[in-house]
């Protein structure tokens, strides 16, 4: 069996042998006519009649004097049919001797279905687009490697349809996001990606050098939440953004360093009116994408159509492990974290990490759908604090299959709250804990000249991963990759 090199140099050859008879291998401009999916949605009207097209070539059958081929264009793929004495000995020899599977080719002829019905093109003529240099797989299975599909996705898919239409699939499941918002009188926006204060999460952020300004700058962490409730400050009522954000933390089925994040802003509505709306949302974009509300995921049978359940995360807690956690200590819940045989990170660790620890152990026990609320104030210091019981937040978050999968809140308010609040995660920073919240002067700043009631609410790609029952990685279409 040849070697990729050794077929390479044959393909190299009839590059240069199509060169030395004045042919571009690479011209700039196609003449195609049609879309293959238009020829094959209309073929009954257009039999008999000139057409052409344009696309890679996937498969070869040489018949002597004839040759069979499949063009496929993204659309859709059809048949072509070459034969010597249509073509003439010259066009025919120079096809047979410089074209392969997976190069690129514009053909124009006459569609007919053949003696078996298959729709084809008898080809008038044909010219070269692109001349490949390397074999494509012969199939999906000549990339057996994850990590090599991963590595080389763009093969995977040409080669695998149920890539292929991940990746559509995505692009409708934000724009139906998008469309959603949009509908509701939600104004998108665009927030700054360097930020001076990383801000908006519980997140270790990435850190690089702004030259121009000689300035160490961040990536954002969140869909810029404190941005946007400064545009709340300024007047604006309803506002989103979707782009990309970074965390420069763990990977695995879940979570990634580099994706597409949305966070939605609503003036004078609380997080009782954004659980209602975030429903609305998943339901409106789960049906826009997949086409049901039912789905199977990581072994859980979830109805999104059914009733969403409230799960009190105080009583959730209670009821799986015994601790209460408005009432316990860090000793407390590290002795049930190692009980319990829980991995946890111990650099500055402390009572909130050590809470949500228990916390994430307790959620995987929730099939939802549905919402966990009563939230403590510790692990939540952007949240407006609850007005019955002060030590919880009016703060939510999806629960679907054992995940949180958004997080939104009635947003803090109270500018001297927020500094009190923004000075505790300081000190835990200072103390070793490096997803510990910045403390932001400008922000604090904003908040004084007075925001309205708000709330706000951030959803991933994490949404859609679940939703194709799949992990964040093989759902992203180019993800991060160590060098070969």
């Amino acid at each position: 069996m040849a070697s990729i090199e050794e077929l390479r140099n044959e393909r190299i050859k009839k590059l240069e042998l199509l060169k030395s008879k004045g042919i571009n291998p690479y011209p700039a401009i196609t003449n195609r006519t049609n879309l293959i999916s238009e020829i094959l949605a209309s073929f009954d009207e257009l039999e008999s009649k000139n057409v052409s097209v344009a696309g890679r070539i996937t498969a070869l059958r040489k018949h002597g004097g004839s040759t069979f081929f499949d063009v496929f264009d993204g659309s859709g793929k059809i048949q072509g049919f070459l034969k010597q004495d249509e073509i003439g000995d010259e066009g025919y020899k120079l096809f047979d001797e410089t074209l392969d599977r997976g190069d690129f080719i514009e053909i124009n002829g006459e569609a007919y279905n053949t003696k078996s019905g298959e729709k084809t093109i008898l080809i008038r003529g044909w010219r070269i687009l692109t001349k490949s240099l390397r074999p494509i797989p012969e199939d999906w299975f000549g990339l057996k490697d994850e990590e090599e599909k991963l590595r080389k996705r763009y093969l995977d898919i040409l080669l695998n349809k149920d890539t292929r239409e991940m990746v559509e699939k995505k692009s409708i499941f934000w724009n139906s996001v998008r469309t959603f918002l949009l509908d509701r009188g939600f104004v998108e926006v665009e927030t700054p990606v360097l930020e001076i204060t990383a801000g908006g999460a519980d997140a270790k952020a990435f850190s690089t050098h702004h030259n121009a300004l000689d300035l160490d700058v961040f990536l954002r962490i969140s869909m810029g939440e404190l941005w946007q409730k400064r545009l709340m400050v300024a007047g604006f009522e309803k506002t989103f953004e979707i782009g990309r954000q970074f965390r420069n933390e763990g990977m695995d089925a879940e979570h990634l360093q580099d994706y597409t994040q949305m966070e939605f802003y609503w003036a004078y509505a609380d997080y009782e009116k954004g659980m209602e709306f975030v429903e609305e949302l998943y339901k409106f974009v789960a049906e826009k994408t997949f086409g049901t509300l039912q789905f199977k995921i990581k072994d859980h049978d979830v109805d999104l159509e059914k009733k969403w359940e409230r799960y009190d995360y105080r009583e959730t807690v209670r009821k799986f492990t015994g601790i209460d956690v408005l009432e316990t200590s860090v000793n407390e819940v590290e002795e049930k974290l190692q009980e319990l045989k829980i991995d946890y990170d111990k650099k500055g660790f402390n009572l909130n990490r050590a809470i949500d620890n228990l916390w994430k152990y307790c959620r995987k026990k929730l099939v939802g759908p549905g919402f966990v609320v009563g939230v403590p104030k510790e692990v939540s210091p952007l949240a407006k604090s609850d007005e019955k019981e002060s030590r919880i937040t009016q703060r939510f978050q999806p629960i679907i299959a054992g995940s949180e999968l958004g997080n939104g809140f009635s947003e803090l308010n109270d500018p001297i709250d927020q500094a009190d609040r923004f000075m505790k995660q300081n000190d835990m920073r200072k103390a070793g804990d490096e997803d510990a919240q910045m403390y932001d002067a400008d922000f604090i700043e904003a908040l004084e000249y007075g925001m309205p009631p708000t709330c706000g609410f951030g959803m991933s790609e994490r949404v859609f991963a679940f939703l194709m029952n799949k992990s964040i990685r093989e759902t992203q279409i180019f993800p991060l990759m160590k060098p070969e």
